[in-house]
């Protein structure tokens, strides 16, 4: 597999909101999202640093606390 795409947290959040994980609450630089994706509850915490994009590690640790496949991030980076 290739690097992850590089991406801003207002991005990602835009995306998740798209599947129904929207943000919940924000505190300081923080948002905390919830929403329920494929039928399971989710929870997942982004760092939101303006003009910043997202590490790579905290990038899949929110895909994975969303339980979004890598490879159907990136088609849906590709087709937004």
């Amino acid at each position: 597999m290739g690097a992850l795409p590089r991406i801003k947290p207002l991005e990602l959040v835009k995306l998740l909101s798209k599947l129904g994980i929207n943000v919940e609450r924000q505190r300081g630089s923080h948002a905390q999202l919830r929403g329920i994706y494929n039928g399971e509850m989710r929870f997942t915490t982004i760092p939101i640093h303006m003009g910043e994009e997202l590490p790579n590690g905290i990038l899949l640790a929110v895909l994975k606390d969303c339980g979004i496949k890598r490879k159907d991030f990136e088609k849906m980076l590709r087709n937004k």
